[in-house]
């Protein structure tokens, strides 16, 4: 939570150099960690930090710290910060840029750079960081004076939290971080948040009063806790359907009665359908992008024939693609807290569909389905959902292991799930190692498939380093499963570049001094799980199963058997 303007600000001031006050002015943000790999090019931020208060996390890679500072940031709703060195530092750390970006995170990657004077050489290690990150940041900037530190991260944590909030990027010139910074800080950053008007709210009641079947669709970041219980009254008072969006599942609780499912891949058919057919749809929070509208197959783009409300904390998103009925720009909380205070009607004519479409969701998503081969994911999440807290945080990449998870598992409690709407693979271990630095008292786990663990489970020694007794599971079907899928869709039976030779995962867990479990049967994996979160160390349940079990609906030889007759 940012800071009121007259907060105490750091005393030290006289002799003080831009890496100070930096440090200063990050302390002065609220900020209490910070994820980085060292570099010689920040070394001064490095000697700053040191009495600082502020707590470090050191990864083994560039791209395992930025994704760790963005799920601080999805979690906490404040800019996650994270430090790496130049070049080859920074581009490793882009797929955590790219990944706060497309989830709307707020996050701040400050980046060490070549000295003022050898720019434009080709010097070693050089890259121009506001052409490289650019396109994929919020904004990305070089600071030029070490007196203007204070207004550059300043400005930073304003950009990164305000309207749609996302990644920044600063590159700090080597030599610049020497420069005197000795005037004074700026006030803490206020995160300001655009509030419906009551015009906007009056259209709105307007066309829920002229509406059959409306359907509510939960999305974006900038979600309380607040936020979570509003949105919950307003639902319960319109009896609304409500939907969240693609790896937002979190927004609402399952076993709700007006919830209707997630708007994700594989999505349920009969929400999907359901979503078609409303005539009136309104998308809270976020940009129901191309998997939460099934590849832009819900509305018709650019001018939907369904009315279509469209609430973002962001101007610049209304009519990107669509064009609404109505268009608000308000932050979530602010625009929860005024449907929550709407009047409710006596009665409603969608009550018995709203009824319904709970129903289709408990009906898709209570019971396992039926998988070949000794273990099925499907049981083995169904079993994570009774055995976890309802306050567990999953944190996991991408892959098709994560349809089980979609399907079957249910979040009870906001900010529960970190996963990249972006669908990045390596992102489990990297956000377990996060939440788990800065909420030691919960559990933590991590589910990855095997291709996905190795792109950043050298992160599991970083949780080992500090102690972090997370979980991670990893779900080995020796495949790059998502694109085996699509391969034998599209060239049925000619297999290349997709299969896999995997390590003994349960080894590579006690070579790091982590524990280690195999499992190759469902019934084994209740009693892994179990001695996993007793162990007080960072373990890994190695779980092996069919490459054949490649969806809760399909397998891989239905789907090689249907392309070949050609359906």
């Amino acid at each position: 939570m940012s800071q009121s303007p007259d907060a105490a600000l750091p005393a030290r001031s006289r002799g003080r150099n831009a890496a100070q006050a930096l440090v200063d002015q990050l302390a002065a943000n609220g900020v209490t960690h910070v994820f980085a790999v060292p570099g010689e090019s920040y070394l001064p931020v490095l000697d700053a930090l040191y009495e600082s208060g502020i707590a470090l996390t050191v990864c083994r890679q560039e791209g395992g710290a930025a994704m760790m500072a963005e799920a601080h940031g999805k979690a906490t709703g404040q800019p996650g910060i994270c430090f790496v060195t130049r070049g080859p530092g920074a581009t490793n750390a882009s797929a955590g840029i790219h990944i706060a970006q497309q989830d709307s995170t707020p996050m701040i990657l400050f980046v060490g750079q070549i000295e003022r004077g050898l720019r434009d050489r080709e010097a070693w290690q050089e890259v121009d960081y506001r052409a490289a990150f650019g396109p994929i940041a919020k904004w990305a900037t070089e600071i030029e004076t070490g007196a203007r530190m204070p207004e550059y991260v300043s400005r930073a944590f304003h950009t990164a939290t305000g309207g749609r909030p996302g990644p920044v990027v600063v590159a700090l010139p080597k030599d610049m971080l020497k420069d005197a910074a000795e005037g004074p800080l700026a006030p803490p950053f206020q995160a300001v948040e655009a509030a419906p008007g009551a015009e906007d709210l009056a259209s709105l009641a307007a066309l829920l009063a002229e509406a059959k079947s409306p359907f509510l669709v939960l999305g974006g970041s900038r979600w309380t806790e607040q936020a979570y219980a509003d949105i919950r009254r307003f639902a319960e008072a319109f009896d609304l359907p409500v939907a969240t969006s693609y790896r937002r599942l979190p927004l609402f609780d399952p076993l709700h009665p007006n919830y209707a499912g997630d708007l994700g891949l594989a999505a349920n058919p009969k929400l999907v359908a359901r979503a078609k057919a409303a005539d009136l749809m309104i998308v809270l929070g976020g940009r129901l992008g191309e998997v939460a509208s099934q590849t832009y197959s819900l509305l018709d783009i650019p001018a939907p024939r369904t009315r279509l409300v469209h609430i973002h904390p962001g101007a610049e998103e209304l009519g990107r693609v669509y064009v609404p009925h109505l268009g608000i720009t308000a932050a979530p909380a602010r625009m929860a807290a005024a449907l929550a205070r709407l009047d409710a009607p006596a009665s409603v004519p969608w009550a018995a569909e709203t009824r319904a479409a709970h129903d289709a969701y408990l009906a898709w998503s209570q019971t396992p389905t039926p998988q070949p081969g000794p273990v099925n994911l499907g049981q083995v999440m169904v079993h994570l959902r009774e055995a976890l807290p309802e306050d567990a945080i999953l944190c996991n990449g991408a892959g098709n292991y994560a349809a089980w998870i979609h399907r079957f598992y249910r979040f009870r409690r906001l900010a529960t799930h970190m996963a990249p709407t972006s669908g990045s693979m390596g992102y489990g271990v990297p956000a377990a190692v996060a939440m788990k630095r800065i909420f030691p008292d919960r559990t933590v786990v991590a589910i990855n498939g095997d291709g996905d663990f190795l792109m950043n489970g050298q992160e599991f020694a970083t949780a080992v380093q500090y102690g972090l007794n997370i979980v991670c599971i990893v779900a080995d079907n020796a495949s790059y499963g998502t694109i085996r899928m699509h391969q034998e869709r599209d060239f049925p039976g000619r297999v290349l570049a997709t299969d896999l030779v995997n390590p003994d995962f349960a080894a590579y867990a006690r070579a790091f001094g982590g524990v280690g479990f195999t499992v190759e049967r469902t019934e084994d994996f209740p009693a892994a799980l179990e001695e996993a979160l007793a162990a007080q160390r960072p373990a890994i349940i190695h779980v092996k199963f069919s490459v054949d079990a490649i969806t809760p609906g399909l397998s891989l030889t239905a789907i090689r058997e249907k392309a070949l007759a050609g359906d």
